[in-house]
């Protein structure tokens, strides 16, 4: 597997975050990627294939998150859905002051998840392995983010029920997305919105009134 220097990754990531990466982050990025194709081939944990889309789309799209998350010092965050890590892990490797629980369902992910975050060194971050409606029920996070879920019907309400009050719910989704009309009857108002460099994707945040 050849490994893409960090030049590389810098000229791929500028559109997202618009200055370059330490070579520290940059170390754990790539070791993360490797990780990804390496269990790749064994499990399905993306359809992207070609390297350099996966560090655009996944990582691209993950750290624009991350640059948007200036209001959360020391907050806490929750990845709803996490599948191979994406947004969560690199938000937690991005900002390491912020703790982040990734949580997935499905077992072989979450095994998957473990070992990211043991070879990376992300002691802020760890895994629920089960269905976050399993998380105790009084637990709350500053921020919650979505992405790429496979039922926006049932994901979004139950992201939404982990939102602290005064947090927000992040969702990177596609531009025609209703999912903001059934947040807003659910007492969120649409806050910001950005749309991803070279991607139909949209970034959205959506504040607990």
């Amino acid at each position: 597997m050849d490994k893409i220097p960090p030049e590389k990754w810098n000229s791929l990531l500028l559109p997202y975050l618009g200055e370059p990466l330490g070579a520290a982050l940059l170390q754990k990025l790539e070791i993360y990627r490797e990780l990804l194709l390496h269990w790749n081939s064994k499990m399905n944990l993306t359809a992207i294939r070609d390297p350099e889309t996966i560090i655009q789309r996944h990582f691209g799209e993950s750290l624009f998150l991350a640059r948007h998350l200036q209001n959360v010092p020391r907050g806490t965050l929750l990845d709803h859905g996490s599948g191979a890590g994406f947004p969560g892990l690199p938000i937690g490797l991005a900002r390491p002051e912020i703790a982040v629980t990734l949580s997935e369902s499905q077992h072989k992910k979450a095994t998957f998840l473990r070992e990211a975050i043991r070879t990376t060194g992300a002691p802020n971050v760890w895994v629920h392995a089960g269905r976050t409606e399993t998380l105790p029920a009084d637990l709350r996070f500053a921020w919650v983010t979505l992405r790429a879920v496979d039922d926006a019907a049932s994901a979004y309400p139950t992201a939404a029920g982990r939102v602290a009050a005064g947090g927000l719910l992040a969702a990177l989704e596609g531009a025609n997305s209703i999912s903001g009309t059934r947040l807003t009857q659910m007492g969120f108002a649409e806050s910001s919105v950005w749309r991803m460099p070279d991607s139909e994707t949209v970034l959205r945040l959506y504040a607990r009134r």
